[in-house]
């Protein structure tokens, strides 16, 4: 039985690197044992920036050692809604090996973060400086979107129902913004999160889902799978594919595959 977990590793055009999460789970050290072992093997030896969606273990406890063994340049985390061990360790990680931090969401508006040309992240929530209470650590996910050309992925760390419809009532002017190529799917495919609503808006193309098999919370959810279905979405799933690598030409368009060993 496997523990659910979200790591994504991007090499941009310009073979600059962002990881997005880093997996995590009790008692494992997923960043000696697996991430870092991963990234060396794709001859990365400085990764250029780390998106923390949130503090949970199964998303930022491999970050943590490839933060202390592999050279950062820059983090991006959210305003922290509440403290943690994984949070304390963090700070005391970018104090001792001086990495730059960028703090997202403070402001009452979209931050783009621009990566190289052609490329740029959005960071869509949280964008008013609110902190939801209910389930804060999952809820105040940072959601953003990566942007390349006619190409987009939405990336939403743990985010729940509550935290999607305040995403869809904050940008009630402006959806256009939510649609992306790609969903990554909130908290594991969990029931949740992605309301048909939230999907209905996003309208991806392919939903990509970060999932331990067997794993003990039964994730990812049939009513969720069905509701991806429903708009035409194709589904990958880490608990039946493994490693999935997505690749994007200079056009913008992709195709999806299984890593084979």
């Amino acid at each position: 039985m496997l523990d659910n977990g979200d790591s994504t590793l991007i090499v941009t055009p310009q073979n600059k690197t962002i990881l997005i999460d880093g997996g995590g789970k009790e008692n494992y050290d997923t960043g000696e044992r697996v991430l870092i072992p991963f990234i060396l093997n794709k001859r990365i030896i400085h990764i250029d920036y780390i998106i923390v969606s949130h503090f949970d273990l199964d998303h930022v406890g491999g970050l943590l050692t490839v933060m202390e063994k592999i050279s950062v340049g820059q983090v991006i985390i959210s305003k922290q809604a509440e403290e943690s061990e994984n949070y304390k360790r963090f700070k005391q990680i970018v104090k001792d090996k001086k990495i730059k931090v960028q703090v997202v969401g403070i402001n009452n508006e979209i931050q783009k973060i621009k990566i190289e040309e052609d490329l740029y992240f959005d960071i869509l929530w949280p964008n008013n400086g609110k902190m939801i209470e209910e389930n804060p650590l999952n809820n105040n996910s940072i959601v953003c979107k990566l942007n390349y050309k006619k190409f987009s992925v939405l990336f939403t760390g743990d985010i729940e129902e509550l935290a999607e419809k305040e995403i869809v009532k904050q940008y009630k002017y402006n959806l256009q913004i939510l649609k992306s190529t790609i969903l990554k799917v909130g908290h594991h495919g969990s029931k949740s999160s992605s309301i048909k609503k939230f999907i209905d808006i996003v309208k991806p193309e392919v939903a990509l889902i970060g999932v331990g098999k067997n794993n003990k919370f039964g994730h990812p959810n049939e009513e969720v799978i069905e509701r991806l279905k429903i708009f035409g979405t194709k589904i990958y799933r880490t608990d039946e594919m493994g490693e999935i690598i997505l690749k994007v030409n200079k056009e913008g368009k992709y195709n999806v595959s299984k890593y084979l060993s």
